[in-house]
């Protein structure tokens, strides 16, 4: 009886721990935007890396356009172990940390090079780390590019946006840059932006041109002007409870993995701005507006008194980190 009593026991534990095995650490990766954005290229490319290197081990399940979440209740869910990577607009971490809103200052960096510099430098990888006591974690940052406006006029000067409403994500920046030219700075999901434009219930938005293009905001908007006067870009995060209960060498390989699809989204991001750019200018339905550099002056001339409205929040040393990474 002795023997069958632990011979039962040992193949329970067999059994246990061949069912352990059997189920690999799963990564619901959501995001808002199509996959054939830089984003959505990016969380299909590490979906693939896990697929090759852990596979039986760690199972990614990617979830665009808004399937699971959207922006503004991905990072709750993330809290609550209901999905375990997203990779928001920077703009959506403000209610848990105030300094990351650096990044929706208007005309702070010139070029994408300049957000690289910092994003790389000290003071960008610093605030990485600036979500742990929220209970998040920075992974990394991955581009989508320089932003634009759109509208059904052409919106040269300052004076053109004058009392029009603008969609905008949920940032007090965002928001004060608009007021800041006499516009109307509404906060309205991602997903609902094209039907906002189509149905004309908003007049205008901002976006980097792989956004204009793929989700066709540029065939229901016929001007859009290139102001490069801000940055939409995204941080990869996780939940410090995930992160930290895995076992370290798939942390490495995971990280590592991350790591490489984040630097392939980037450089889609580059290819893929230029590239959109070029086909909205192609087509039809659309006009691309150049401005010149007096116009240009009057915009920052506007929008630059919004630096010092969030010095407070932000700290004048990261703003002056960020702007010092345009020489």
């Amino acid at each position: 009886m002795r023997f069958l009593t632990v011979a039962a026991t040992a193949l329970a534990l067999t059994m246990g721990a061949q069912s352990a095995f059997a189920a690999p650490v799963e990564i619901k990766f959501s995001h808002v935007v199509a996959e054939n954005t830089p984003k959505g290229q990016m969380a299909n490319k590490f979906k693939q890396l896990i697929a090759e290197r852990l596979a039986g081990k760690v199972e990614v399940k990617v979830y665009p356009n808004s399937q699971l979440f959207g922006d503004n209740k991905v990072l709750e869910a993330m809290l609550l172990g209901d999905v375990q990577m997203a990779a928001p607009s920077l703009s959506k971490f403000q209610k848990y940390t105030k300094q990351l809103q650096v990044f929706d200052l208007p005309f702070l960096f010139k070029d994408m090079a300049a957000v690289e510099r910092f994003q790389q430098g000290k003071d960008g990888q610093k605030l990485l780390t600036s979500l742990q006591s929220k209970g998040l974690v920075g992974l990394g940052y991955l581009h989508n590019g320089m932003k634009q406006m759109s509208g059904y006029a052409p919106i040269r000067t300052p004076n053109d946006a004058s009392g029009k409403k603008f969609r905008i994500m949920t940032s007090d920046v965002l928001q004060a840059q608009f007021e800041a030219v006499d516009a109307v700075p509404l906060k309205k999901p991602f997903s609902e932006v094209f039907t906002l434009l189509q149905t004309k219930a908003i007049d205008g938005a901002e976006n980097p041109w792989s956004n204009l293009y793929s989700k066709k905001f540029f065939e229901v908007q016929p001007y859009i002007t290139e102001t490069n006067h801000g940055l939409l870009d995204y941080m990869v995060v996780t939940s410090a409870e995930f992160w930290t209960e895995l076992d370290d060498d798939l942390r490495v390989e995971v990280k590592k993995a991350l790591d490489e699809a984040i630097a392939f989204g980037n450089e889609v991001a580059a290819e893929k701005s230029e590239a959109d750019r070029q086909a909205i200018i192609d087509s039809p339905r659309s006009d691309v507006v150049s401005i010149t550099d007096a116009e240009r002056q009057q915009w920052v001339t506007a929008m630059k008194p919004v630096w010092k409205q969030f010095e407070g929040e932000i700290g004048k040393e990261l703003i002056d980190a960020a702007e010092a990474a345009n020489n």
